[in-house]
C-alpha cells in the first residue's frame, strides 16, 4: 500500500446498534475499492474485520478491527468497532482517533438504543458523521419511517441526500438528490448507470430535496442569501455547502443501501472522499506538558516533530503484543526509537505495518494523520503518547468507561490458580474496561466488565489460549464485624506439662471506636502486672485475632481494647503464652460488648431518561437503598443513592431490562453500615455452613 499525504487521508469509524451490518458494510467497502476478490459473510465467519474465534463463533464484532480502502486517490482507514454495549470502551478508543463517523442504521430495525449511544459518544467528541441506512433489501425495509425516526431522535440537521429506488427484493437504486439523477444499480453493485428520476417518485423526490436545499443554505450565509432570494443553488454550490456544513456538523447526510447485497457502496466511498475531514483539515491536536499540564497544540502536519497516540493494544498468538496507534505530527519510520512520555523511557520500533483485519500490510514509514500499527512495545500500553522527546506533549488519556459487572472467577481443576492469573492479565493488557483483582476478606479472585457477554467471552478466550477452564459465581459479599457495646473480660492461658508451663493473663477492655480508625491498642498497665516485654505481643495477638471476627469469621474493624490489668509467671510466661492470652480475650470481649455485621455500602449514580424514575426510584428502595438527590444532565436524570453492595450484584442486567437498556450507572464504594438484624442472621448461617463444609 502507497503512502499518502496527510489531506489524502480519512480516518472513519463505523458505529451502530449491534446487529445493523457495520461488518458487512465494511467487507462491500473493501470489495468495492478492490481491496479484497470475494465478499465474505458474517454467517459464514468469512470477513476480514471480524476474524477472531468468538467473533466467528458468536456473529458478532467484539474489538475493533482496522482495514483501509484506497478509493479515487484518497485512503480511507475503516475502524469496524463493536455494536454491543459490552464492548463500548473499543468504541471509546476508535471514536477518539478517528476525524468522523458513519452511523449505520438498520431500514428495518430503525434507531435504536444502541444508535442513540453511539450517536451521543460521536456528540462527546465532537465528530462530523453521515448516516447510512443499511439493509434496504430485506424483508420490511422502510426508508421514509427510518428518516423520520432520524430526524425526531437527533434533529432536522439530518438531511437525506438520496433516496431508495424500491426496496425490500425490488430495492435497485438511488435517487441522487443533488444530481436529480437516479443511479441504478447492477446486480452484482459494480456498475452504476445514471437515468431519469422514476415519474412516480417525483413529489417525493422534490419534497427531500427541499430539505436538503434548505439545510445546505443554512451551513453559509452566501447560499443562504442567494436561497432567500429565490435562486437555484448550482450542482457544486450544493455540494460546497454539504460538506462546510458536515464538516461543521450542522448537516448530517443520510444515505441508503444494502451491505451484503454491495449495493450503493460506491455513492457511499464517494461521500467520505469528499465530504469527510483529512487530518489537515483538523488542523491540531490537544495535548498537555507532561510537567506543567499546560495545554499544548500539536500541528498536525508530516513536517513536524513526531507525536503519536497508541490507541488500542491487541494479544495476537502468533505476533504477541500489537500496538494501534495515529500518527498526530511528523513522520514515524521503521525501525527507530522512540519516546514514550507517559513511561518517561525509550521504546524500540522494529517492522511498521497497517493491518486489514487480521493481515499486516507492511509500509515504511507513517506520516501525520494516519493509523498503522506496531508489534513487541516493551512498556507501551493504551493511551501512551509516542514521540520525540522534547516536544514535551503527553496527549489526553482515553476516557473509559468504568466496569459495571463484577463475578469471582476459579479454576475447575485444583492448582491451576497461577495459569488463571497469568492468561487473565494478558487481557488486562488489551482491554481497558476490564479489571481483575484479588479480595483479600473473602479471599477470592474478582473479574470486572462491561456485563455477563464480556466477561463470558473473556473467560471463553482464557480456556482456548491458555487451555485454562473456569467457573464464574457471584462474588461473596466482603462483610465486616464490630461492636456496639463494651465489655471489661480476662484472658488466662495456663498450661502445665513435663519442664517449662506456659502462663500468660490479661484484663482488657473492649469499646467501639468512633473516629474512624479501624484499630486503636492502649496500655494501661501500671505497677508491672503485666512486664513491658510482653506487652506488644498483647498488642501483636490482637491485632491476629482482628482477622476472624465472632460472628462469622469476618474481619473485626472499629475497636478500642486498652490492656489495663493482668499477671505474670517468672519462669513459665512468654510472648507466645500472652498472645495466646489476648487472643482469649478478644473472642470473650466480642461475644460481650453486643457484636454486629458490617456490610459495604456504595455510592451509586444512575443515568435514565426521565420516564424511567419512577421505575428506578422503586427500585431502589427494593434494595434498600437510600436516595440521596437528584441532577439532570443533557435532558437525563441522575440518581445519587447509597445502596448495600449485596443488592447490587446483578445490577447491570437490571437496568438494561427497566430502561430497554437506555440507563447506565457508576458504582464506588463508600462506607460501612450495620446489617438489618433478620439479614445478619441469614448471612451467618451462611457463613458458617461454608466453614463447615470447608
Amino acid at each position: 500500500m502507497k503512502i499518502y499525504p496527510t489531506e489524502k487521508i480519512r480516518n472513519v469509524a463505523l458505529i451502530s446498534h449491534g446487529g445493523a451490518g457495520k461488518t458487512s458494510l465494511v467487507e462491500a467497502m473493501l470489495y468495492t475499492s478492490g481491496a479484497i476478490s470475494r465478499l465474505g459473510k458474517v454467517d459464514a465467519g468469512t470477513t476480514t474485520t471480524d476474524f477472531d474465534a468468538e467473533e466467528i463463533k458468536r456473529k458478532i464484532t467484539i474489538t475493533t478491527s482496522l482495514a483501509p480502502v484506497e478509493w479515487n486517490g484518497i485512503k480511507i482507514n475503516l475502524l469496524d468497532t463493536p455494536g454491543y454495549f459490552d464492548f463500548v470502551g473499543d468504541v471509546a478508543s476508535a471514536l477518539r482517533v478517528a476525524d468522523a463517523a458513519v452511523v449505520v442504521v438498520s431500514a428495518t430495525a430503525g434507531v435504536e438504543v444502541g444508535t442513540e449511544q453511539v450517536w451521543q459518544e460521536a456528540d462527546n467528541n465532537g465528530l462530523p458523521r453521515l448516516v447510512f441506512v443499511n439493509r434496504m433489501d430485506k424483508e420490511n425495509a422502510n426508508f421514509s419511517k427510518v428518516f423520520a425516526q432520524l430526524q425526531e431522535f437527533f434533529g432536522l440537521n439530518v438531511v437525506p441526500v438520496q433516496l431508495p429506488i424500491g426496496s425490500e427484493a425490488s430495492f435497485k437504486g438511488v435517487i441522487d438528490l443533488i444530481k436529480m439523477k437516479a443511479i441504478n444499480f447492477s446486480s452484482d453493485g459494480k456498475k452504476l448507470t445514471e437515468g431519469e428520476i422514476p415519474a412516480e417518485m417525483l413529489s417525493d423526490v422534490e419534497e427531500y430535496r427541499e430539505k436538503l436545499i434548505e439545510a445546505v443554505a443554512e451551513s453559509d450565509d452566501d447560499l443562504l442569501l442567494k436561497y432567500l432570494e429565490g435562486e437555484a443553488l448550482t450542482d457544486e454550490e450544493v455540494n460546497t455547502g454539504l460538506r462546510k456544513g458536515t464538516l461543521t456538523g450542522k448537516i448530517v447526510p443520510v444515505m441508503c443501501g444494502a451491505a451484503t447485497a454491495n449495493l450503493g457502496i460506491q455513492p457511499l466511498l464517494d461521500t467520505i472522499a469528499t465530504a469527510f475531514p483529512s487530518p489537515a483539515d483538523i488542523g491540531f491536536a490537544k495535548g498537555k506538558h507532561p510537567e506543567t499540564g499546560e495545554e499544548v497544540e500539536q500541528k498536525i502536519t508530516a513536517d513536524g516533530p513526531i507525536s503519536a497516540l497508541v490507541f488500542k493494544t491487541f494479544a495476537d498468538p502468533f505476533v504477541g503484543k500489537i500496538s494501534y496507534f495515529k500518527v498526530y505530527s511528523g513522520t514515524l519510520q521503521n525501525d527507530s526509537q522512540i519516546y514514550n512520555a507517559n513511561k518517561g523511557k525509550e521504546e524500540r520500533l522494529g517492522q511498521i505495518f497497517t493491518m486489514q483485519g487480521k493481515n499486516q500490510i507492511n509500509v515504511e514509514k507513517v506520516p501525520a494523520g494516519d493509523i498503522a500499527a506496531v508489534a513487541k512495545l516493551q512498556l507501551t500500553t493504551t493511551g501512551d503518547t509516542l514521540g520525540e522527546k522534547q516536544i514535551r506533549t503527553v496527549f489526553p488519556p482515553i476516557e473509559f468507561p468504568e466496569p459495571v459487572t463484577t463475578f469471582a472467577v476459579e479454576p475447575k481443576k485444583q492448582g491451576e490458580e497461577d495459569k488463571v492469573a497469568t492468561g487473565l492479565a494478558r487481557f488486562l493488557e488489551e482491554d481497558p474496561t476490564f479489571r481483575m483483582e484479588r479480595d483479600t476478606v473473602t479471599k477470592q479472585t474478582l473479574i470486572s466488565g462491561m456485563g455477563e457477554l464480556h466477561l463470558e467471552i473473556i473467560t471463553s478466550k482464557l480456556a482456548k489460549k491458555f487451555g485454562v477452564e473456569v467457573e464464574l459465581t457471584l462474588p461473596r459479599i466482603p462483610y465486616k464485624e464490630t461492636i456496639r457495646g463494651t465489655a471489661k473480660v480476662e484472658g488466662k492461658h495456663k498450661k502445665q506439662s513435663g519442664g517449662r508451663g506456659q502462663y500468660g493473663h490479661v484484663w482488657i477492655e473492649f469499646e467501639p471506636l468512633t473516629n474512624g480508625e479501624e484499630f486503636e491498642f492502649v496500655d494501661k498497665i501500671f505497677g508491672g502486672a503485666v512486664p513491658r516485654q510482653y506487652i506488644p505481643a498483647v498488642e501483636k495477638g490482637l491485632r491476629e485475632a482482628l482477622e476472624s471476627g465472632v460472628l462469622a469469621g469476618y474481619p473485626v474493624v472499629n475497636i478500642k481494647a486498652s490492656l489495663y490489668d493482668g499477671s505474670y509467671h517468672s519462669v513459665d510466661s512468654s510472648e507466645m503464652a500472652f498472645k495466646i492470652a489476648a487472643h482469649l480475650a478478644f473472642k470473650k470481649g466480642m461475644e460481650q460488648a453486643n457484636p454486629v455485621l458490617l456490610e459495604p455500602i456504595m455510592h451509586v449514580e444512575v443515568t435514565v431518561p426521565e420516564q424511567f424514575m419512577g421505575d428506578i426510584m422503586g427500585d431502589m428502595n427494593s434494595r434498600r437503598g437510600r436516595i440521596l438527590g437528584m441532577d439532570s444532565n443533557q435532558g437525563k436524570q441522575i440518581i445519587k443513592a447509597h445502596v448495600p453492595q449485596a443488592e447490587m450484584l446483578k445490577y447491570a442486567i437490571d437496568l438494561r431490562s427497566m430502561t430497554q437498556g437506555r440507563g447506565f450507572f457508576s458504582m464506588k464504594f463508600d462506607h460501612y453500615d450495620e446489617v438489618p438484624a433478620h439479614i445478619a442472621e441469614q448471612v451467618i448461617a451462611e457463613a458458617k455452613a461454608r466453614q463447615a463444609e470447608e
